[in-house]
C-alpha cells in the first residue's frame, strides 16, 4: 500500500533505489490493532530531514508527517535495532561501490564530542571542596 504524499522533493529525500535496498530492512506492521496508516517511506525521508538539517522536532516541514508520528517511529526503530541495520546497509553498499571491504577496519574518534566520564568527576570534585582540612578525605564523603 503506497500513501506517497505528493509533494515536492527535498534534496534529503530517498530516491526509489535508495527506498528499494532500504524498505526490506523495516519491520512489518504489528499484527492486530489498526492497519498502518502512515507511509514508512514519508518516515525515514523525515528522519533524514533531521538528521541532514538538525532542526527540532517541533519545526519539521508541514508536508512531512506530523513530529509526533516520526518521533513515536524513531525510538522504537533505534531500540529494536532498525535504525542499526539501516546504517549497516548503508555503510556496506557504500564501501563495496568504493571498491574497499564492506566492515571498516579502523575508527575515528573526535576527543570534542565524546564524553569521557558519565558522572563522578564534578559531582566528587564538588563534595571533596565541602569538607576542608586535614581529616577530609574521599572516604570521609557521604556518597548516599
Amino acid at each position: 500500500m503506497c500513501l506517497r504524499m505528493t509533494r515536492k522533493a527535498y534534496p534529503t529525500d530517498l530516491t526509489d533505489t535508495q527506498w528499494t535496498l532500504l524498505e526490506p530492512l523495516l519491520p512489518p506492521a504489528t499484527p492486530g490493532g489498526r492497519p498502518r496508516s502512515v507511509d514508512l517511506r514519508e518516515i525515514v525521508n523525515a528522519l533524514m530531514y533531521l538528521l541532514r538539517t538538525g532542526c527540532p522536532w517541533r519545526s519539521l516541514p508541514h508536508d512531512l508527517p506530523p513530529w509526533s508520528t516520526v518521533w513515536t517511529y524513531f525510538p522504537r526503530w533505534r531500540d529494536d535495532g532498525t535504525l542499526a541495520r539501516l546504517h549497516d546497509q548503508l555503510r556496506d553498499q557504500t564501501r563495496l561501490a568504493a571498491g574497499r571491504d564492506p566492515q571498516p577496519s579502523a575508527g575515528c574518534l573526535d576527543s570534542q564530542t565524546v564524553k569521557t566520564a558519565e558522572k563522578g568527576g564534578r559531582v566528587a570534585t564538588m563534595l571533596a571542596r565541602k569538607f576542608k582540612g586535614a581529616s577530609a578525605t574521599l572516604s570521609s564523603i557521604p556518597w548516599d
